[in-house]
């Protein structure tokens, strides 16, 4: 896809190759995802699926080492998702349509070889293959202070990239180990205890950088505001996926009595980003930053079940990556398109968008409802299962967290409730409004392709859940021995 887009000359050549390229790669996932299935109904237990290595790089051990399991499926196709319906939210964009796609197109490709791979070094590689064209995206096709907002996401997310070296280069010598695979270092489980507490943190914290944990979450919702729609998207609901899943993946994976000791430590700082985040989303007035601070409630809650260390808890934190990616991408989308139209995301200067733009206002409040945890769609799923997972824990302490973290369900149906009554349902708030368009066919194929996911997740949640479910079993196997 990067080498046609290369080639490619004019604007109708560029849309061409990255729809194909993005079409080609949710057939596949989908693919991928039907094949997992079939094999587990055929009694295949093999932990990973479709596995490959060749060395890299014999003097440091390092391999191309590649392989899925069901967190792994999900993962990719929620990220084939994200970028097809992204490539049509950014049908309009302009200028420099093609510069924007390569980028755009490198961002995803570090994004699917971060969930492929099962090498330490590759694994790193890939992360920051994803993270480093945000800088360009950004700075370049976004919108309000975009300079600062590309900076400052770029020098916390590199800080914490430089954590996450320490981490592994930790793991990786005091493991023993001649391979820097995953698995495989998982298997020996020989770093001593007191090893694994000096570098579990550089791990967690490094990736909880990316996962919007408390107190490191600040450049969120300033990267959300000033990035271009697809952007948007693609960062928040999938590349902060990166961060949970490599919490744990690697931190608490493979370095499990760290995990056990300390987590005590981490499960306030995420009990924190979920309350905060959702008190944070109910004072804001512009559009994206409800829904930046949103998602640092929810990220959190990801961090928080996963931390609590039950399978219930850890299957609901990986099915909450799923919706939060569907919806907060759902979520992005909608705003993009009405801040096109009306060029403001203030809150304040929104109203009466129900009755000129019908289709996109209910979608917006198809969004909102699955974002508050309303029935039969994926938010209800993902916390129900979550909050039932850690309230698990005999633990008085993980107990009272989690009756903490549940108070941000009714703060988000506060702070949701508020802004689709006052820009859908009120009088309209500019007469000029009463002269903009709905939807155009490229956003709602976009629209309503997020929406049957959210949809579909809530109502068929199953099948999701035994995949995760089969391939949580084995790491908690790890982690609560």
């Amino acid at each position: 896809m990067l080498l046609g887009l290369w080639i490619a000359r004019n604007l109708n050549q560029v849309r061409g190759v990255m729809v194909a390229g993005a079409s080609c790669l949710l057939v596949l996932s989908i693919w991928l995802a039907v094949y997992f299935v079939q094999q587990r109904a055929a009694g295949n237990t093999d932990t990973m699926l479709l596995t490959y290595s060749i060395p890299w790089f014999k003097p440091l051990n390092i391999a191309y080492s590649i392989g899925v399991d069901g967190i792994s499926v999900v993962m990719l196709l929620l990220s084939s998702i994200i970028v097809f319906t992204g490539t049509f939210a950014s049908w309009q964009l302009k200028p420099m349509t093609k510069e924007y796609f390569l980028w755009f197109t490198l961002l995803s490709t570090g994004v699917y070889g971060f969930f492929i791979c099962t090498d330490l070094f590759t694994m790193f590689m890939f992360y920051e293959v994803a993270l480093i064209p945000m800088y360009l995206l950004i700075g370049v096709w976004g919108s309000g202070a975009k300079e600062y907002a590309a900076m400052k996401l770029t020098l916390m997310l590199m800080g914490g990239s430089a954590l996450l070296v320490i981490g592994i280069l930790g793991i990786y010598y005091f493991s023993g180990a001649t391979t820097m695979n995953v698995n495989e270092i998982a298997a020996m489980n020989n770093i001593p205890a007191g090893i694994q507490n000096i570098f579990f943190p550089f791990i967690f914290i490094g990736f909880g950088v990316l996962g919007a944990l408390f107190p490191f979450h600040t450049w969120s919702p300033d990267g959300h505001a000033s990035a271009p729609t697809a952007v948007s998207m693609l960062h928040a609901g999938v590349l902060m996926k990166l961060g949970g899943y490599g919490c744990f993946r690697i931190a608490m994976y493979l370095l499990p009595e760290a995990a056990q000791e300390l987590s005590w430590i981490f499960l306030i700082l995420t009990t924190i980003s979920v309350v905060y985040g959702a008190l944070s989303a109910c004072v804001q007035t512009d559009l994206k930053y409800i829904n930046a601070y949103s998602s640092v409630s929810h990220c959190g809650m990801v961090l928080f079940a996963l931390l609590m260390m039950t399978k219930v808890s850890c299957t609901g934190a990986i099915i909450q990556m799923l919706s939060h990616g569907l919806m907060t991408a759902l979520f992005f989308a909608l705003i993009g398109m009405i801040y096109g139209r009306t060029h403001t995301r203030d809150v304040r200067k929104l109203g009466g968008l129900m009755k000129i733009m019908p289709f996109l206002s209910v979608g917006y409040v198809i969004a909102g409802l699955a974002n508050l945890g309303l029935p039969g769609f994926s938010g209800y799923v993902a916390e129900m299962t979550m909050f039932v997972g850690s309230f698990e824990n005999s633990d008085t302490f993980r107990r009272a967290c989690t009756i903490i973290a549940c108070t941000s369900i009714v703060v988000t149906a506060v702070y949701i409730l508020r802004v689709v009554g006052k820009i859908l349902f009120q009088k309209v708030a500019d007469p000029h409004y009463e002269e903009l368009t709905d939807a155009t066919w490229d956003e709602r194929l976009a629209v309503c392709c997020l929406i049957f996911c959210v949809a579909g997740l809530g109502v068929a949640p199953l099948w999701v859940s035994n995949v995760i479910s089969d391939a949580v079993g084995p790491i908690l196997s790890v982690i609560n021995m």
